[in-house]
C-alpha cells in the first residue's frame, strides 16, 4: 500500500465514525424514571451504605471486579519511543480492545502525564480503588522496574507490566516445548540473548526459574557483552552480567543451544547460526525485521527450531495468547497480585495446550489440514479458542493455591465453560475467515470495480493478501479511482465493451453457446451477454480465468442472480441453491437460512436448505446446531407452515440422524436453553448452544436478518450462495466497504474448498 494511503486509512479508521476505538456501555435498564432513579439518586445510596459497611461490597454492586486499568506514561511505545502520555492514547485504547475482544474484561485506559517514578506510582496508588487489575504498558526500563515492583508490593490488586512479562510466558511456554523436540535438558542448555530490555530481562529471569542455570545465560545490548567490568548496567542486568573479559556475540554462540532476540533486525548471521549445537532453538523476536530473516535460517539449518513475532512465520510469540486470559483468571478468583506461580502457571497451560489435538476450527482458519505438536507448532494459535478455558483457570488455581486469591471456585467444569460463553460476542469468526483466506488467495473478479466503494474493497483484499482482484469496468474510470484512492498495485483492469476483448467475448460466447445450445440459448444470445459484466465475469470463472466472482453493490439482488442462475451450474447432487447469511451476534455467530432465493420453500426444498446450511458452517469450522423456527412450538398449530417445518424435520432425523436438528420451534425458545429445556426437555437442542436458524419463507428469513443487522448493528456476512458449482457471491444492493471485503474472503474460501473437493474425485 502507499505510505500516505496506509497513514490516511490508518487515521480514518481512529477517527471515524467515533473518535477513539473503546467506548462506556450501560449494563442496566435506564428507560424509565424508576431505572434512573435506582441508578442514581436515591436508589444508588443503598449500595454506597453497603460498601462503606464492607468495602469488598464494591466487587459486588460495581464493575471493579471486571475492570482494568491500562496505564502508560508514553515513555517507550511499541518503536516509536518517548512520544508522551497523549501520544501513547490510541495504543492504550488498542490494548483495551484487545482484552475486550479476547478475554471480555473492561478497560479504562489512563495516560499519566509525567516520567517522575514517585509521581506515577502515587497516580496509580490514588486511582487504584477503581480497578480489579492494573497493566502498565509501554513504560521505559529502567523506570519500569521500579514501578511494578513498588505497586506490586503496596497494592492489593493484580499488577503486571505486560511489556516484560507477556513475552516472556509466551516465550517460556514456547521454549519448554522446544527443549522437549530438541531432546535437551534445561539445566544444560547455553542461552545467547540479544536485547537486554524490559522484556529480555524478563524472559531471562523467568527461564532462570524454569530451570535455566544463570551461569548459562550470556546477554548483549547495543553495547556488547554484560559483564561485571562495565559500569552502565541496571540492576536486573547486573545479575546477568559475566566476570570474563568482553566476548563477541559471535564468539559466545559456538556451541549455544538458544538464541534469544528482542533486539533489532539482522543482527544474527548464517554463519553464527551454523556454529550452535545440533538442533539449534532460535527465538529472533525483533518487529517487523526479525534478528534473522525465517527462510534464511531455516535453509541455513534443517534441524533448527524458531519463532518469531510475525504471524506470518510459524510459532508466533504473540502477548496475546497471555495478558487477557492470565487477568481473567486473576479476576475472578479476586486475586491481590500476580506472582511467580500463576506466570508459571500459564507458561505450563500454554505448553501443555500446544500438545492437545487442534480443534478443525483453527486448522481451517490457518489453512493446515491438521496442525499437530512439532517443529512448525511449538505454541498454541492465537486464535485457538480454547485459550481462556486453558489458561485463565490454570492462573486461578495457582493464585488459589499460593494464597493470593480472595474467593475460590468450586465447580471448575462450570467455570471453564462460563469462560468460553464469554466469547460469544466478539468477531474472532470473521478474524478466522480472513486468515483462512490469506493462507491460498485466489484470484476474485469484481464485476463493478469503477464504483469507488468496490475498487476500495478491491484495494483492500489485495493489500491484506485476501485475493488478487480482477477489475472490471470502464478502464479509465477505474485509474482515476485508483488514484485517488492510492491503489498503486498493477491488477488487471477488463471492459468487457472494448474493442481489446472482442477476441475474448468471442471465444466465450462460444463456450456458452456450446454448453446452452439445447437450453434455448442461441449463439445471438451468447454474444450479446458478453457485452454484459456479470455474464462476462461469470465465463471468467467457468473458463477457469478466474476463482471467484463477487458482484451486486449497484443492482437489485434478483437482477444480478438471474445471470449466475443462467451460467453458473449447480453443485452435483444439488436440486436448489438457497442462501444464508452469517450474523456476528452478542450471543456469538448465527447463521440464517434462506435470506435471499427461496420464496416459500417446500418441506423437501427446507431440508435440503438445511443440509447445505449445515455444510457451510462446517467450512466456518463450526459443528451446526439448527433449529427449524416458526410461530409455533412441536406441533402446536395445523397451519402449513409448521407442518412443512415437521415434515422436513422428520426427514432429517430419519435420513440424517448424526445431525442435530430439531423444530418446528419459536425462535425465543431455539436461543433461549432455559427456556427450552423447561418445556421442552425432549428437544435434540436441549444443552446445546443453537448457531443455526431456517425458517419457512424467504420473507422471515430476509426481515430477520436485517432487522438484526440494523437495530442490533450486527456484522453480516452474506448472502452467502450454496449449491453452486463455482465461487459466485452477491453483495446486496449498497453493501458497505468491509461487507463486501468480507464476501470477497468467503469466496475466497469456498473456492479454496471446491477445489480441495475437486482434487480428492
Amino acid at each position: 500500500m502507499h505510505k500516505d494511503t496506509k497513514r490516511r486509512e490508518a487515521l480514518l479508521y481512529h477517527a471515524k465514525p467515533t473518535p477513539g476505538k473503546i467506548q462506556v456501555v450501560p449494563t442496566k435498564k435506564y428507560a424509565t424514571q424508576r431505572d434512573l432513579s435506582l441508578a442514581y439518586s436515591p436508589g444508588v445510596a443503598e449500595p454506597c451504605l453497603e460498601i462503606a459497611k464492607d468495602v469488598n461490597n464494591v466487587y459486588k454492586y460495581t464493575a471493579k471486579g471486571n475492570l482494568v486499568a491500562v496505564i502508560s506514561n508514553g515513555t517507550a511505545v511499541l518503536g516509536l519511543g518517548d512520544i508522551g502520555a497523549e501520544a501513547s492514547k490510541p495504543v492504550m485504547e488498542g490494548k483495551g480492545l484487545l482484552f475486550k475482544i479476547f478475554a471480555d474484561i473492561d478497560v479504562f485506559d489512563i495516560e499519566v502525564g509525567t516520567k517522575d517514578i514517585e509521581e506515577f506510582i502515587a497516580t496509580v496508588k490514588n486511582i487504584a480503588p477503581t480497578f480489579g487489575g492494573i497493566n502498565l504498558e509501554d513504560i521505559k526500563a529502567p523506570e519500569s522496574f521500579e514501578i511494578e515492583r513498588r505497586l506490586v508490593e503496596e497494592l492489593n490488586i493484580p499488577v503486571m507490566h505486560d511489556d516484560q512479562h507477556g513475552t516472556a510466558i509466551i516465550s517460556a511456554a514456547a521454549l519448554l516445548n522446544a527443549l522437549e523436540l530438541a531432546n535437551k535438558k534445561i539445566s544444560e542448555v547455553k542461552i545467547v540473548v540479544s536485547g537486554a530490555g524490559s522484556a529480555a530481562l524478563a524472559c531471562a529471569k523467568l527461564y532462570v526459574l524454569l530451570g535455566v542455570k544463570v551461569e548459562n545465560v550470556f546477554m548483549f545490548d547495543k553495547d556488547g557483552m554484560l559483564v561485571t567490568s562495565r559500569t552502565d548496567l541496571a540492576g536486573a542486568q547486573v545479575i546477568f552480567a559475566k566476570d570474563c573479559e568482553v566476548q563477541s556475540m559471535q564468539e559466545v554462540l559456538k556451541g549455544a543451544d538458544v538464541f534469544l532476540g528482542l533486539s533489532v533486525g539482522n543482527i544474527l548471521k548464517p554463519e553464527m547460526l551454523l556454529t550452535m549445537n545440533e538442533n539449534p532453538i532460535v527465538f529472533a523476536m525483533a518487529n517487523p525485521v526479525p534478528e534473522i530473516d525465517y527462510q534464511l535460517a531455516i535453509n541455513t539449518r534443517e534441524d533448527i527450531i524458531m519463532a518469531t513475532g510475525r504471524s506470518d512465520y510459524p510459532n508466533q510469540v504473540n502477548n496475546v495468547l497471555g495478558f487477557p486470559y492470565i487477568f481473567r483468571g486473576a479476576l475472578d478468583v479476586r486475586a491481590t497480585k500476580i506472582n511467580e506461580e500463576m506466570k508459571m502457571a500459564a507458561v505450563h497451560a500454554l505448553a501443555s495446550l500446544a500438545k492437545l489435538p487442534v480443534p478443525e476450527q483453527v486448522n481451517i482458519a490457518y489453512g493446515e489440514t491438521k496442525l499437530n505438536f512439532g517443529r512448525e507448532y511449538i505454541i498454541p494459535k492465537p486464535f485457538d479458542p480454547r485459550l481462556i478455558g486453558v489458561v485463565a483457570p490454570a492462573v486461578a488455581k495457582a493464585a488459589i493455591d499460593s494464597g493470593v486469591a480472595q474467593i475460590e471456585i468450586t465447580d471448575w467444569e462450570k467455570y471453564e465453560l462460563d469462560l468460553l460463553e464469554r466469547l460469544g460476542s466478539d468477531n474472532k469468526l470473521i478474524r478466522l475467515l480472513m486468515n483462512r483466506a490469506k493462507t491460498e488467495p485466489k484470484r476474485i473478479v469484481f464485476a463493478e470495480a469503477d464504483h469507488l466503494d468496490v475498487l476500495k474493497a478491491a484495494q483492500i483484499v489485495y493489500e491484506e493478501g485476501i485475493g488478487t482482484p480482477i477489475l472490471l469496468g470502464d478502464k479509465e474510470i477505474i485509474q482515476e479511482l485508483k488514484e485517488e484512492i492510492g491503489f498503486d498495485a498493477k491488477v488487471d483492469i477488463i471492459d468487457p465493451k472494448t474493442k481489446e476483448e472482442v477476441a475474448t467475448r468471442k471465444r466465450y460466447a462460444n463456450s456458452l453457446w456450446q454448453l446452452r445450445q439445447r437450453r434455448g440459448v442461441t449463439e445471438l444470445d451468447a454474444e450479446k451477454w458478453m457485452r454484459e459484466r456479470n455474464y462476462f465475469a461469470l465465463m471468467m470463472v467457468n473458463e477457469g480465468e478466474a476463482d471467484a466472482m463477487v458482484t451486486g453493490y449497484s443492482r437489485s439482488y434478483p437482477s444480478v442472480v438471474k445471470p449466475v442462475m443462467e451460467l453458473i451450474d449447480k453443485q452435483h447432487g444439488v436440486s436448489r441453491i438457497a442462501t444464508t447469511n452469517l450474523m456476528m451476534t452478542s450471543r456469538g455467530p448465527l447463521f440464517l437460512s434462506d435470506t435471499a432465493i427461496n420464496p416459500n420453500p417446500s418441506a423437501e426444498d427446507l431440508a435440503k436448505i438445511a443440509l447445505m446450511t449445515a455444510k457451510t458452517v462446517r467450512m466456518f469450522g463450526m459443528e451446526p446446531v439448527i433449529a427449524m423456527v416458526s410461530f409455533s412450538n412441536f406441533g402446536s398449530s395445523s397451519n402449513e407452515n409448521p407442518k412443512k417445518i415437521r415434515e422436513a424435520v422428520a426427514y432429517l432425523h430419519k435420513y440424517y440422524p448424526d445431525l442435530i436438528v430439531d423444530g418446528e420451534v419459536q425462535t425465543d425458545f431455539a436461543l433461549n436453553p432455559d427456556m427450552l429445556k423447561s418445556k421442552f426437555p425432549f428437544s435434540k437442542l436441549v444443552n446445546k448452544k443453537v448457531n443455526t436458524l431456517v425458517f419457512p419463507n424467504l420473507d422471515s428469513a430476509n426481515i430477520t436478518y436485517k432487522m438484526l443487522k440494523e437495530l442490533n448493528k450486527s456484522d453480516s456476512i452474506g448472502p452467502i450462495m450454496m449449491g453452486l458449482d463455482k465461487p459466485v457471491h452477491i453483495f446486496q444492493l449498497g453493501a458497505s466497504v468491509e461487507e463486501m471485503v468480507n464476501m470477497a474472503a468467503v469466496a475466497v474460501v469456498d473456492a479454496q474448498e471446491k477445489e480441495r473437493k475437486r482434487n480428492k474425485q
